[in-house]
């Protein structure tokens, strides 16, 4: 999700190809495309085991860079290519993995699609691309087609059609498509997760997540995200980042293993927080201030699943306010939420009161946060970062199924051109495809992982 392209050409051609896509929103009003996808999904998806795993990155930013340092203290992993188009940002990882006594890693730095010739490569079994968001496709597509798996950072895609390229293409590779979402790995998700599987809370009706981040300053930065995400702001509206929220409270309902999202209501409000902020802070008649943004401040969206269970997603990165991915689970013997961390379970709990996690940790804390939190400690975000980049290496050495596969990355991320078509047209509901094509209904459901 860093930035690895440069400005200009490349945000006039995103600008173009969002005005396109909200042209094609604005015509397809009640679903999906109407292009019947052919192919048979997979149920619980594993390769044999590699050993060890052989590692090709694209973008190496700041999320790209953090993950490149949690594989260098992973056993089994052999960092072998890096692209980047900034050639200083590549003999960086070089000299860190040298530094570290690891074989120096080839670079890659001729331009936008020198990623392309480095998948060309026989001695990779990995491409994992950490890009701005219109990159994440092309890279896991190239990936796959000439023989590696892929991860990426979030969203896996933003349109429909990419989407469904990704998964036809895990599909008839035979490649893992795994999209990083490091959210499902920290703490108190992880924590939930196990409640929910325990039975703690019951069955699980409704969930509220988002994504609620003032990432104005950002979005004006001369550098990094900020030279190509507000490109992003000024042509879309709707929830442009839903998977950080949504991934956790998916696992929790089983979507794709035994529930499936069904349709999404959405609606944004006014359009505020960039003028305001650019106008006190780079100046009021500057363009930044006079430009006239798309996104809504606040974006709610409203899904219901096939089996009837309801979800309010929030998307919020342009107002004063502190950080929070709501990640709340109600159940009918309890409910559970972080920001603030709290917990009631009828029966147990004070009546009509809150309760400290703590109070559970000892049974319920996940077995993955007790065995590595301690090694995530100082590496990314509380320490989950750490523990998503082990269990991608570890399901690839041991030759078992992910713990989020392509249909959830297809699932998650869709959300974003599906919220864009409902707010267009006054919030009408818009049905979610369904890329397990069927296969949702007798999917098993996510374990809890161990070490092993």
């Amino acid at each position: 999700m860093e930035n690895t392209i440069n400005n200009g050409q490349n945000r006039r051609d995103f600008l173009k190809t969002s005005t396109l896509a909200g042209l094609t929103a604005s015509l397809a009003l009640a679903g999906c495309s109407t292009k019947k996808h052919q192919g048979e999904a997979r149920t619980n998806f594993k390769v044999a085991p590699i050993d060890p795993v052989r590692i090709g990155f694209v973008g190496v930013g700041g999320m790209g860079s953090n993950h490149v340092t949690n594989f260098m203290k992973i056993k089994g992993v052999e960092i072998k290519a890096v692209c980047d188009i900034m050639p200083e940002k590549v003999e960086r990882i070089q000299k860190w993995c040298t530094d570290a006594g690891r074989p120096k890693p080839d670079g890659y730095s001729k331009g936008d699609y020198d990623f392309k010739r480095m998948c060309q490569r026989d001695d990779l079994d990995l491409v994992f691309t950490a890009t701005p968001w219109r990159w994440h496709v092309p890279v896991c597509l190239e990936a796959m087609n000439t023989g590696k798996h892929a991860a990426t950072e979030v969203p896996a895609a933003y349109t429909i059609d990419g989407t469904w390229a990704l998964v036809e293409t895990a599909e008839k590779t035979n490649r893992h498509c795994v999209m990083m979402e490091n959210c499902t790995y920290d703490r108190i998700e992880l924590m939930v997760l196990n409640m929910v599987r325990k039975g703690l809370l019951g069955e699980i009706l409704h969930a509220e997540a988002g994504y609620l981040h003032d990432l104005r300053a950002l979005k004006f930065s001369k550098s990094g995200e900020g030279l190509w995400r507000i490109a992003h702001s000024i042509k879309r509206n709707g929830n442009l980042y839903p998977t950080h929220g949504l991934g956790p409270v998916a696992q929790c309902m089983n979507i794709n293993r035994g529930d499936q999202f069904d349709y999404l209501v959405s609606m944004s409000s006014n359009s505020r927080g960039l003028n305001l902020w650019a106008a006190e802070h780079i100046g009021p008649n500057s363009p930044e201030a006079k430009q006239k943004y798309a996104l809504g401040d606040v974006n709610t969206s409203l899904i219901r699943t096939k089996k009837g269970r309801t979800i309010i997603l929030i998307h919020n990165c342009d107002s004063p306010r502190p950080y929070s991915r709501i990640d709340l689970v109600q159940g009918t013997k309890g409910i559970a939420r972080k920001w603030p961390d709290r917990i009631h379970i009828e029966g147990k709990s004070p009546e009509h009161q809150w309760e400290e996690f703590d109070k559970y940790a000892e049974e319920y804390e996940h077995p993955l946060w007790k065995a590595l939190s301690k090694q995530g400690e100082g590496h990314g975000h509380g320490g989950m970062d750490f523990i998503e980049d082990y269990r991608l290496i570890q399901s690839l050495r041991t030759g078992t199924p992910m713990d989020m596969d392509v249909y959830d990355a297809a699932a998650w991320s869709v959300v974003t051109e599906l919220s864009e078509r409902s707010v267009a047209n006054k919030s009408r509901p818009v049905d979610f495809p369904d890329f397990t094509r069927g296969k949702w209904e007798t999917n098993p459901p996510l374990g809890i992982a161990r070490l092993t």
